[in-house]
């Protein structure tokens, strides 16, 4: 997707306190200002002897530095914070018109980062933190870095957005998120697009851990994300949602999509034969667990 280049250092850092959350932004304005305020606060240093005159220099510019920045870094922070809450609640209002619309082409007149935060906020409501880095980078395009709690300890998850109306989404995208997972140490990834994938693209991803996401399957993953996100406490303590992370006595749940698992049998490849857990929302979902 394309991306606005940044100019500055300022919107550089407003974006930074943007992607957090906003009360971490306010915190962070409090912060700064404390710190800058006692540093512009410091009376200047006169030289007792002619060897401290570059000291003396080199504080007067900090002073300097501290004094016009007491009250801009705290302003960046607090319009980032700002940023960061519009950008929840535009989240939330693109989730709620996709689940509401039955209309085919209702993410076709999404801009690329109106559908990046609608698949972000997607991936909150089933539990995930989400961190959005932006993609077009030395990532390799990663737009979402996704993070929860596992069977063995936290896992980490890659998603790319492809915002695209009129072309296929080829297997180039799908190989080069498998590789970024790979150097990464990713559990798993997600290709997300309102459009649809190649025959290629879907042939390479079976068999990894890379879960493809088409425009259909988005509305139906908002929905039912939607809806356990909107149970009360009383429902949620009697029926566990599907997309819940912790496993069950029995079985597993999936690292892609968290539904339950199965028990299958390799039948090809190196582990040919070998018992294995394998995600009951196959084909669509290819997620995979060893068996200890």
């Amino acid at each position: 997707m394309a991306r606005r280049k940044r100019t500055s250092t300022a919107e550089d850092l407003l974006e930074l306190v943007a992607m957090l959350p906003w009360w971490a932004g306010v915190l962070l304005a409090v912060v700064s200002h404390w710190v800058l305020h006692n540093i512009a606060s410091q009376p200047l240093l006169a030289p007792a002897q002619p060897g401290q005159l570059g000291t003396v220099i080199n504080h007067s510019i900090w002073k300097s530095l501290a004094t016009a920045g007491q009250y801009v870094i705290p302003l960046l922070c607090v319009l980032g914070a700002v940023t960061s809450a519009w950008r929840r609640h535009k989240r939330k209002n693109l989730v709620a018109g996709v689940t509401r619309s039955e209309a085919a082409d209702t993410l076709d007149g999404m801009s690329w980062r109106e559908f990046e935060m609608l698949v972000g906020e997607g991936f909150r409501l089933q539990g995930y933190q989400v961190l959005e880095t932006g993609g077009g980078g030395a990532d390799g395009g990663v737009d979402l870095v996704l993070t929860r709690q596992g069977r063995n300890g936290g896992e980490k998850f890659l998603v790319q957005c492809k915002q695209w109306r009129a072309y296929k989404v080829g297997v180039d995208v799908v190989r080069e998120l498998y590789g970024v997972m790979a150097a990464k140490g990713a559990t798993g990834g997600f290709v997300v697009t309102s459009g649809r994938f190649t025959d290629e693209a879907i042939n390479f991803a079976s068999g990894r851990n890379v879960t493809l996401v088409e425009g259909p399957k988005l509305h139906g993953l908002l929905r039912q994300a939607r809806a356990g996100a909107n149970q009360s406490p009383a429902a949620k303590a009697v029926t566990p949602l599907a997309n819940s992370s912790a496993p069950t006595t029995q079985t597993p749940s999936c690292p892609m999509c968290t539904k339950p698992m199965v028990k299958r049998i390799a039948k090809r490849g190196g582990n040919a034969g070998n018992v294995f857990w394998g995600c009951t929302g196959y084909p669509a979902c290819r997620g995979t667990r060893t068996i200890d």
